[in-house]
């Protein structure tokens, strides 16, 4: 069979799929070590190489991600290190036989380096040796550094397969955020002069984003490097769905979009968390013909006519007027809110300045994300409380139980309520993996619904102890609803407990599909529960498709993807967004309690271009 270098270049490669989240989904617990069934039961890790070989896939990657001593002490598994690693590569190696490449797949050793944490590089690189010496020894035919965040991890990592091997071919892929660079910091064109300099033969993304946001990534390192580039791409962002979670991205989509890394230059493609053989089956379908792949819409679900009404859902509370936002809530008065996201940086002076302007321009309040997409801004508390001091207009407050736990919680909102912050909107918050720090901690002590109760208690001068507090707060909370979720009953359920609990308005996820929306109101409108609309200008065709494909519940109809799929330039891309969302304001107006706007791009203009409506 001929190797791998002889068909990098000549013929696009397609790799298999996840390997640990299809073990899950096979029902091996999410808490056990995936590497270790190469030991304890091979026959299920063969049986997955086995159905991507049946895929296409031209190459499989060995069950070795975490197969390090520092994850695998974790489960008292640190001298197996050489066992499981050498079983790895031959359950891939006897699965693949001649039809099929083998790739020794390494992972980040989740342990930080110097300056970050205490392990040395010559650490690092012993780690990567060790693990990386029995996949050799098993037979492998390249190795794949994967899901890499920091740039000085990746390098020893490739030092060391250099130091075993001088002629393997070697594939670096780091993840990346959304801003197209490495989680960890690192820009693309360090990541591309480092790898090169170090004997990689591919440069290349994985894991973290799907397939839109690497499209970009793909894009912005095709004229940094010259080395070939790899995408392996999430089947977009997990969902949890009956307790487990769950990646929705449709194989189609996937072929979708493996035509176009094909057609930016991309020369490996395959799938990372979420992928299966379905997807993999798809991408070879599309690698083949090199043809668009036909898209497929799901019909609109009658949500009204679902079984489980609405009839044990909880009467709303009355909204106390504690603030200018809830009295004129209190009062059926429409709401228009206008979403600001803190900056990166110490400066608030921009979120300021327009929030003035949005005050001027009639906006009732201004809402204040915490961390969107697990990112690390400034506090959103702080920004709050300094637009409603120097602007003098109410700010929403999201609150998130990512970051806190239950004492921090309470610490931070007996500080806003003393810094006279009256609105608060209760989230239980992205998980880390999806953001910047995918290795950071996150602490979800509660969800939103026990922090709806956190803040009733607070509100009823108690603390979550059940220890007076002196005086009460009187905070205004609202919670976060998704008309398209896929699980409608949960969702109200969970809906059921927050009013419950206290909440006195919902904000919904962004609204494109009207069907969707109005089903949902109408299996809700019996609660009589102020509904606040989220409307979302698109700004491209690609953010149409990843609003689709890859935000849980964010349904784009077939008529509006083709609209920005039209749009010639930029400029009209932005131009058809802003109409359809003046579309959605002047339907859903009479019916809402109010509207909550995203400005595109952070151009305002373009709120006030939809108020126009």
């Amino acid at each position: 069979m001929e190797g791998f270098r002889e068909r990098l270049g000549r013929e696009v490669i397609v790799f298999d799929g996840g390997m640990g989240t299809y073990l899950y989904e096979k029902g091996v617990f999410i808490n056990s070590c995936f590497e270790e069934l190469n030991l304890s039961n091979p026959a299920l890790v063969a049986g997955i190489h086995a159905e991507y070989l049946d895929a296409g896939a031209d190459v499989i990657e060995t069950n070795s991600f975490g197969a390090n001593r520092f994850k695998l002490s974790s489960f008292g598994l640190e001298d197996k290190v050489g066992p499981i690693n050498l079983q790895a590569a031959r359950l891939a190696r006897e699965a693949a036989g001649s039809r099929s490449l083998v790739a020794a797949s390494v992972g980040p050793l989740g342990a930080a380096l110097e300056p970050l944490g205490r392990l040395s590089a010559s650490a690092a690189r012993e780690a990567f040796r060790e693990q990386l010496a029995g996949l050799l020894e098993g037979g492998v035919d390249l190795v794949i550094l994967e899901t890499f965040s920091h740039l000085p991890e990746i390098i020893e990592a490739l030092r060391a397969a250099r130091e075993l091997s001088k002629d393997i071919p070697i594939i670096a892929q780091v993840s990346v955020g959304e801003d197209g660079n490495l989680l960890g910091g690192a820009t693309l064109e360090a990541f591309a002069a480092a790898i090169s300099r170090e004997g990689a033969d591919v440069a290349g993304f994985n894991c973290s984003v799907g397939p839109k946001s690497m499209l970009e990534a793909v894009e912005r390192l095709r004229p940094l490097s010259c080395l070939p580039i790899s995408a392996q791409p999430n089947a977009g962002f997990p969902v949890s769905v009956g307790g487990r979670s769950m990646y929705m991205t449709s194989p189609e989509y996937m072929a979708e979009y493996a035509k176009r890394f094909i057609l930016t230059g991309t020369a490996v493609v395959g799938g990372c968390c979420g992928t299966k053989p379905e997807h993999i089956r798809a991408i070879r379908r599309a690698v083949r013909a090199l043809s668009p792949v036909k898209r497929f819409d799901a019909e609109c679900v009658d949500l009204a006519s679902a079984p489980g009404g609405p009839e044990s859902l909880a009467p709303p509370r009355p909204v106390a007027p504690a603030s200018d936002f809830a009295r004129k809530l209190a009062e059926g008065r429409f709401l228009r809110v206008v979403e600001l996201v803190a900056p990166k940086g110490q400066s608030p002076e921009a979120q300021v300045e327009k929030a003035g302007k949005l005050k001027a321009a009639g906006i009732d309040a201004i809402n204040i994300p915490d961390g969107p997409r697990a990112s690390a801004r400034m506090s959103a508390l702080a920004l709050a409380a300094i637009i409603q001091r120097e602007v003098g207009i109410d700010a929403v407050l999201h609150y998130a139980c990512r970051d806190r736990n239950v004492i921090g919680m309470q610490a931070d909102l007996l500080g806003a309520a003393a810094l006279g912050i009256r609105n608060v909107l209760a989230i239980t918050g992205d998980p880390p993996k999806l953001g910047s720090y995918p290795d950071a901690s996150a602490v979800f002590d509660i969800d939103s619904i026990g922090l709806v109760n956190l803040i009733g208690r607070l509100n009823s001068a108690l603390d979550l102890a059940g220890s007076p507090i002196g005086e009460p707060t009187s905070f205004c909370v609202g919670v976060g609803v998704n008309p398209g979720a896929i699980d409608l009953e949960e969702e109200l359920r969970r809906l059921d407990w927050k009013i419950r609990a206290g909440a006195a308005f919902m904000i919904t996820q962004p609204v494109f599909d009207l069907a969707i929306f109005e089903a949902f109101k109408r299996r809700v409108e019996c609660l009589g529960l102020p509904i606040i609309c989220g409307i979302w200008p698109l700004v491209s065709y690609r953010n149409a498709e990843f609003m689709n494909n890859e935000v849980p519940g964010a349904s784009v109809p077939a008529e509006i993807l083709e609209r920005m799929r039209r749009a010639a330039s930029k400029e009209e891309a932005f131009e058809v967004g802003l109409a359809i969302a003046r579309e959605t304001f002047v339907r859903v107006s009479k019916e809402v309690a109010g509207v909550q706007l995203a400005a595109p791009l952070g151009r305002i203009e373009g709120v006030f271009r939809i108020l126009e409506a």
